[in-house]
């Protein structure tokens, strides 16, 4: 084993929303995510990961922000040492083109991350494990960290479930040995991915849950016209959670973020839905000002858990 840096990696973690559930470009038959040497003839970081997604992927990508770098010596199991600098994509679903290029849903490698259902069932034997583990501490400072550790990230003991807290949920059951990337994990606790990808979509889903409360990057993920359910139901989606209709709606329209287009969907079922549309004028006028877009924040935090 060597303590030389192998190489510099790119790696995207593309996301899409598809019939209300959120998906993740994934490549080896969902086993990793797309990802690729930095190379001397990439001109830069961007355009790099660029290259390796569309050689990987053929999908195109629009909205594209720098996400984490990870470099923790032990991320790979042969011991070989690389520098990951991962990248957050948001776009729009198109079918794959190339073999063993596919869409993931993401709650498929995180199942306990959604509650728009109500509790979900794995959060019962995934308490058990971790708890069973706190009590597996050397000493009883110890094993009161962990069970704080459990109660604040989990929602557990009167601790409020933080829907941003993704990825201290998949470090602690990383460390309890509840994943497969830890060696030990449960087969049934999501399916697992290559070295520590799974890790970066959970910062992913962490980075992208804050973000749509600060900035409109949901409508990145939206088509050019759609309902206010279709628009509700998108958020939901990444959030795990569900929201409070009137609410929603009516903190949408107070932010004037979208118009009417003044056509209506007719194939939902019911009453025709008025479709709406993002009104870009109004994002490029905010963008002047931070302050400004701080104000233009959709209201995941607003929650009907009722």
């Amino acid at each position: 084993m060597t303590d030389d840096i192998a190489h510099t990696e790119l790696i995207a973690v593309l996301v899409a929303i598809t019939r209300e559930q959120p998906r993740v470009m994934t490549v080896r038959q969902g086993y990793a995510l797309p990802s690729g040497p930095f190379e001397t003839e990439h001109r830069s970081l961007q355009m790099g990961l660029r290259a390796w997604v569309q050689a990987e992927t053929a999908h195109p990508v629009g909205y594209l922000e720098q996400l984490y770098t990870f470099a923790d010596r032990d991320r790979h199991a042969q011991g070989e040492r690389i520098i990951s600098i991962s990248y957050l994509g948001l776009v729009r679903e198109n079918q794959a083109t190339v073999e063993q290029a596919g869409w993931c849903g993401w709650y498929d490698y995180l199942p306990w991350e959604d509650h728009r259902g109500g509790v979900p069932e794995i959060l019962g034997p995934l308490s058990d494990g971790l708890h069973g583990w706190a009590h597996q501490a050397a000493s009883a400072g110890t094993r009161e960290q962990r069970l704080r550790r459990i109660a604040f990230a989990f929602g557990l003991n009167g601790e409020r479930w933080n829907e941003d807290l993704t990825l201290q949920r998949y470090e602690l059951l990383y460390e309890a040995g509840l994943v497969r990337e830890a060696g030990r994990g449960d087969e049934g606790n999501g399916l697992h991915m290559f070295a520590d990808h799974r890790r970066i979509l959970a910062t992913a889903i962490a980075r992208l849950r804050g973000k749509i409360k600060y900035r409109p990057v949901i409508f990145e993920l939206m088509p050019e016209s759609f309902t206010l359910l279709q628009l509700q139901r998108s958020i939901e989606a990444l959030a795990g959670l569900r929201l409070h209709k009137q609410n929603f709606r009516r903190l949408v329209e107070q932010q004037d973020l979208v118009e009417e287009t003044g056509e209506s969907d007719s194939e939902t079922g019911g009453r025709p839905a008025k479709l709406f549309r993002f009104r870009y004028s109004i994002v490029e006028e905010r963008a002047l000002s931070e302050r400004h877009l701080a104000g233009a924040k959709l209201p995941v935090s607003r929650i009907d858990r009722g």
